[in-house]
C-alpha cells in the first residue's frame, strides 16, 4: 500500500489510472503481472491494486489467494471496476501536492505531533486487541501495543478519531482512558452488516446520525380482545345469546 501512496504523491496518479483502464483482466494476465520482479515504484503500485481487487477480501498478506466465486459468480472480475478506480486516482491527482506520505512507525508520528492543538489524527490500527485474529490475517505487520496507543491518544492536545472492532477488551481500555465510544454499521467481505467501534475524546457530534446508535428492540402490540370469526353467522350469535339468558 505504501507504493500506491508514494506513486500518487510522486505525481504518477494519472499513469496509474491509465494503466488500470488499459489492463485486460484475466487470471492469467494478473498472475503474469504480479509475478514481475525488480519493478519500479509505480509498477509495484499497480501490482498492489491488482492484488487488492482480485484477492479474496482484498487481503495483501502472505497466503492470500484469488477470489473463487466473488459477487454474482463473477470471480476475480467481481471487484474490478476500472473506470471507477481510474476516476479515484484522477481525483487524487488534484490534491496530491497537499499530501505528505510517510512510511514510518505510526506511534512515533503520534508522539511527534501530540502537543499540537491544530492536528487531528485518524487512527485505524490492526484489530488484534484481546487476542483477535483479524489483524493477523489481514496484515503482514500486525504487532501493536494497544495499551501504548490508548495512552498516547490520551496525551494528544488536538483531537483524534479511532476505529476498532467491537470487543470487550477495547471497550475496557476506552473507558479506562476516559474516551467516548459509538457503534457504527459496517459491511464486511461476506456482505454482512457488523458493528465497529468509533472512539474519541468527544463524540456527541455523531449523535445526529441515527445509524451510529445501537439498534432498538421493536415491540409488537397484541390485541387480546376476543374477535368473532368471520365465518360465524348472525343466527349463531343469536342462539348463543339466548342460551346465556336462559
Amino acid at each position: 500500500m505504501a507504493a500506491v501512496w508514494q506513486t500518487v504523491v510522486n505525481g504518477n496518479a494519472e499513469w496509474l489510472a491509465k494503466k488500470i483502464l488499459d489492463f485486460e483482466l484475466t487470471k492469467e494476465a494478473v498472475i503474469k503481472e504480479i509475478s514481475k520482479t525488480n519493478v519500479s515504484m509505480k509498477e509495484k503500485a499497480f501490482q498492489t491494486i491488482l492484488k487488492n481487487r482480485t484477492f479474496h477480501g482484498g487481503i495483501l498478506a502472505d497466503g492470500a489467494g484469488f477470489l473463487k466465486h466473488g459477487e454474482n459468480g463473477k470471480g476475480i472480475r467481481s471487484r474490478w471496476y476500472p473506470v471507477t478506480l481510474a476516476r479515484r486516482f484522477d481525483n487524487l491527482k488534484l490534491v496530491a501536492d497537499r499530501i505528505t506520505f510517510r512510511q514510518e512507525d505510526g506511534l512515533a508520528v503520534i508522539r511527534e505531533y501530540s502537543q499540537r492543538h491544530d492536528v487531528v489524527f485518524f487512527i485505524d490500527p490492526p484489530y488484534t486487541a484481546g487476542g483477535k485474529k483479524a489483524g493477523k490475517r489481514l496484515y503482514r505487520h500486525f504487532n501493536l501495543d494497544h495499551e501504548c496507543l490508548f495512552t498516547l491518544c490520551k496525551s494528544v492536545k488536538g483531537d483524534f478519531l479511532m476505529t476498532y472492532d467491537n470487543a470487550d477488551e477495547v471497550k475496557e481500555m476506552a473507558r479506562r482512558h476516559g474516551f467516548q465510544m459509538r457503534l457504527i454499521p459496517m459491511t464486511n467481505t461476506h456482505h454482512s452488516t457488523i458493528e465497529e467501534l468509533v472512539i474519541g475524546k468527544e463524540l456527541s457530534w455523531m449523535d445526529c446520525y441515527p445509524t451510529v446508535h445501537e439498534s432498538k428492540s421493536e415491540y409488537k402490540t397484541v390485541d387480546r380482545r376476543k374477535k368473532v370469526p368471520h365465518s360465524t353467522r348472525s343466527s349463531d350469535i343469536k342462539k348463543k345469546s339466548s342460551l346465556k339468558q336462559s
